[in-house]
């Protein structure tokens, strides 16, 4: 956008001064905020990408982007009546809503005073460079010298001429390819609809004295403009700024995404009404030739960024996503996520490898942990450096993938190995600080993919938090002590006595300790006689895998309170070992059912012929309890179930637990992502 030239506060749509009205909507901005906003959509407060920015926010009927602080300023500047005497104004408030007054004589301002300071950096002077040709010197209309408004007769006369100095098959070719109406179409739209002939002959010739000039063009239908610039991309070589060539490609892509078939089809009949050629009639011919053309543009911004050394190559697309997306935060135009597709397709190599290289270095520090942290250490410095030279080439890809509402599946794998292995380091061989530090590397180098950055800073927390416990690991310790220890005697004339501390568990004679117990059992008898009931007998058993003690006794009290000890002393670990089995393969027997990580085997009970065994998925089972069992069936059929006793099946109560807490999160299909 050249200098003084503004956009529509109301449409974005392109005018000559911000104070002017819009030639598209005939709005005129009038109140305060108008103005200030008005203000702010010139080239005097926002660089040439944030204009076609806000312009595509306006055209597609987007939230509106601009800075606060940008429109503060604006805002301030409208106190000063200098200015306002210049807008022929005075200063409103929105709330008075007093509109400005316009006379013959009032003009607008064409620029905002010096002390209005700009947002965008200055412009850097631009390297001038030169074409011999370019695609669009190679088309019919420029290898003939023809306009779009000469007619047949005179294409033919052209062509003949052009024939004494060029090839005369390229001459035949250009002619046939204008005179033809199949083949016509095409070249229209591979040229200049809807500007006039000498327009259009001075911008092919400029564009090879100054291609970048291009840029700075107003006023010309986008089909024709996108040709132009396309063409210009030609210029950009290995020595083209980065910054400059992001600049560049985000222009190009909001016009692209600016095309109206319709005003394309109005330019070329137009043209036609004058050449004789017959109109157009269908739009989608257009469409599909416009289609085609969007796949020039693309190809034509990929072979100048193939011409980038590759850290510019990088850069550039990198600024250009990051630009266009805020950050992830928006959709971008169709021709950024078709460059994006390209590019992610070409490193895709270059990413494997990479990808290869975390890989080894994650197996080496996990073999070398053993030996302690000063082993692992150069192992974790060398991921770091990989991990980072990965996602300098992969963060455009992120940042797409983001604006889409999907993750880079690449880098959400490779973050989750990371991560894997710091929590291994932690968990497994206690290096905190080795882990922090792997932490805060997937922080800041995976934060373009929500469902890794939410983990991870939840790992973070975590750390923070475990650091803190360790400083009162005493006291939680001496704390737990104290909640699972608990002593009872149990008997009317010979009294056993029954206890359980950090020190293990007794019971007349034998004692296990806390970790060497593996099973546990318990459950209650209600007896009568002839109806009247005579009490309950509880059973509790518990041992190691070669011996079990197994208390029997009357009292509810010191049943319920031994329980509750137990299942804190004892129980949670055993739950945790069970889930550990079951995420290493291992299946498990609780009966007649065996409990897999992602199902369970049930029996059918056949009235004729042997029972038959039935694997379910959790989503085919139901639970419940009856006849002091812990019963499983299908949801389908009601003679596949199993009914695991509490009293004599070991864990019973566990597998109950392990399974309802599986139940209370919604789409687990194993029960060890319970361990996530």
């Amino acid at each position: 956008m050249s200098s003084g030239m503004a956009i529509c506060f109301k449409c974005g749509s392109e005018k000559s001064g911000a104070l002017l009205a819009c030639g598209a909507c005939g709005t005129t901005p009038r109140l305060n905020s108008e103005l200030a906003l008005s203000l702010v959509l010139t080239d005097h407060l926002s660089s040439k990408t944030q204009l076609a920015h806000y312009s595509h926010e306006l055209r597609n009927h987007l939230k509106l982007s601009v800075p606060a602080d940008a429109l503060a300023q604006a805002q301030e500047a409208l106190k000063d009546p200098q200015l306002m005497a210049m807008l022929g104004a005075q200063p409103a408030s929105d709330a008075s809503a007093k509109p400005v007054p316009t006379t013959a004589s009032s003009r607008p301002v064409a620029a905002p005073p010096a002390q209005l300071a700009r947002n965008s950096p200055s412009p850097r002077a631009r390297v001038q460079r030169t074409l011999k040709t370019t695609a669009l010197h190679q088309t019919p209309f420029a290898i003939l010298g023809v306009t779009t408004r000469d007619d047949r007769r005179r294409i033919v006369e052209l062509a003949e001429e052009k024939s004494l100095e060029l090839d005369h098959d390229v001459c035949q070719k250009a002619r046939s390819d204008l005179t033809n109406p199949r083949t016509r179409l095409s070249a229209e739209i591979a040229w200049l609809p809807g500007v006039s002939p000498r327009k259009a002959s001075q911008l092919v010739e400029n564009l090879l004295h100054d291609p970048m000039a291009v840029r700075e063009e107003s006023g010309l239908p986008t089909l024709a403009h996108l040709n132009l610039l396309a063409a210009a991309f030609e210029a950009v070589d290995s020595e083209h700024d980065a910054e400059d060539l992001a600049s560049f490609i985000q222009e190009v892509a909001y016009l692209v995404d600016e095309i109206d078939p319709e005003d394309v089809l109005r330019d070329i009949n137009e043209d036609r009404a004058v050449s004789g050629f017959p109109e157009v009639r269908a739009l989608d011919q257009i469409e599909a030739e416009l289609a085609e053309r969007k796949r020039y543009y693309r190809s034509a911004i990929k072979d100048a960024l193939d011409r980038l050394p590759p850290t510019t190559l990088v850069q550039v697309m990198t600024d250009t996503v990051e630009e266009v997306t805020l950050g992830g935060e928006d959709h971008a135009p169709e021709l950024i996520d078709d460059l994006v597709d390209s590019y992610e397709v070409e490193t895709q190599g270059f990413l494997q490898k990479e990808a290869e290289n975390v890989h080894k270095l994650i197996k080496a520090a996990r073999d070398s942990a053993n030996s302690g942290e000063a082993a692992v250490k150069p192992y974790v410095d060398k991921l770091d450096a990989v991990a980072r030279n990965w996602d300098k080439v992969a963060q455009p890809i992120q940042l797409s993938a983001k604006a889409r509402g999907i993750d880079h599946e690449a880098s959400r794998d490779l973050a989750y190995e990371i991560r894997s292995l710091a929590i291994d380091l932690f968990n497994t061989h206690d290096m905190l600080t080795q882990s922090q530090r792997l932490t805060g590397l997937l922080q800041e180098l995976f934060a373009e993919l929500p469902e890794v950055s939410e983990r991870v800073e939840q790992d973070a927390d975590a750390l923070a938090d475990i650091i803190q416990e360790r400083k009162q690991a005493v006291a939680r310790r001496d704390e737990w002590a104290h909640e699972i220890t608990y002593r009872a005697e149990i008997g009317v004339m010979f009294k056993d006595t029954l206890s359980i501390s950090p020190d293990g568990i007794s019971w007349k004679g034998q004692s296990f300790s806390l970790d060497s117990i593996t099973r546990v059992r318990w459950g209650g008898v209600r007896h009568s006689v002839n109806g009247v009931p005579t009490g309950t007998t509880y059973t509790i058993a518990f041992g190691d895998k070669r011996s079990e003690a197994v208390v029997e006794l009357k009292k509810e009290d010191i049943y319920s309170k031994f329980i509750d000890k137990l299942w804190r002393a004892v129980c949670v670990r055993l739950l945790g070992e069970m889930l550990e089995a079951l995420k290493d393969g291992r299946d498990l027997y609780f009966g007649d059912a065996l409990l897999h990580d992602d199902g369970i085997t049930l029996v059918k009970h056949k009235f004729l012929g042997a029972n038959e065994r039935v694997r379910c998925t959790w989503g085919q089972v139901q639970i419940w309890n009856a006849d002091g069992s812990f019963c499983i069936g299908s949801k389908d059929d009601k003679k596949t179930n199993v009914g695991i006793s509490y009293i004599h099946v070991a864990n019973t109560h566990i597998l109950e637990q392990l399974i309802r807490m599986a139940f209370k999160k919604p789409g687990l299909r194993r029960l060890s992502e319970l361990l996530q």
